[in-house]
């Protein structure tokens, strides 16, 4: 058996189908600043945290990232998001089941994501704070995902070494954020593909996940 200690999960892309909610707001924003979200766009976006996706947008837009224009742009994505959030997030396959096998485990557990607070409480809602030892937002930190700030939080709130914890990611940003943590990562692609890499474990899917899983993907 590994060393594992504690298992922090990502949520959107991860735990819960919530790109896809995402997908309308970003296009409605696009549409909203004059700009056209293209695929490679909306790719760049999935995994970031609020104001870098923002920039991004502004960026390939063309648009002057003025505080207070991103300021209005950010207030208007989280508006349309908390609308379709509160119309209900639909979980990716195995996720609940997933959740129930660590937490019975006995072991540690952290969400670890790069959304806000206050749009992340949609998502506790439907999955469930009893999962969560501790919970750690992108606005909770200095800087998000692929930043380590979020990991490096998350580790110390619940008293364990990086090196004892195991990631579980969708993306290309939250995985080089676990890892720049120092966590290990079991990665289960979602929207967008993610690189191989030393240490790098890879599942399909969550469904049928065992905690033997989890020790394998320990580096």
């Amino acid at each position: 058996m590994s060393n594992l200690a504690g298992v922090l999960f990502d949520m959107d892309g991860t735990l819960l189908d919530s790109e896809k909610l995402w997908d309308v707001a970003v296009y409605e924003l696009a549409e909203h600043l004059g700009g056209e979200m293209t695929t490679a766009i909306r790719h760049s976006l999935i995994g970031s945290s609020g104001p870098n996706a923002l920039k991004i947008i502004f960026e390939a837009f063309d648009l002057q990232p003025y505080p207070a224009a991103l300021d209005d742009a950010g207030r208007w994505l989280e508006k349309r998001v908390t609308e379709l959030f509160e119309n209900g997030i639909p979980w990716r396959p195995g996720a609940k089941d997933a959740l129930a096998m660590v937490r019975d485990s006995g072991l540690s557990t952290a969400l670890v994501t790069n959304t806000k607070r206050s749009l992340t409480e949609y998502g506790l809602d439907t999955i469930g704070r009893e999962y969560f030892d501790v919970t750690v937002c992108g606005d909770e930190v200095d800087n998000g995902k692929p930043a380590a700030d979020p990991y490096l939080r998350a580790v110390r709130l619940l008293g364990l070494a990086a090196q004892a914890c195991l990631a579980i990611e969708d993306s290309p940003t939250g995985t080089l954020s676990a890892e720049a943590a120092g966590c290990s990562v079991l990665i289960v692609p979602c929207e967008i593909a993610v690189p191989d890499g030393p240490g790098r474990a890879f599942r399909e899917s969550l469904v049928g996940l065992e905690l033997a899983h989890l020790h394998e993907a320990m580096r």
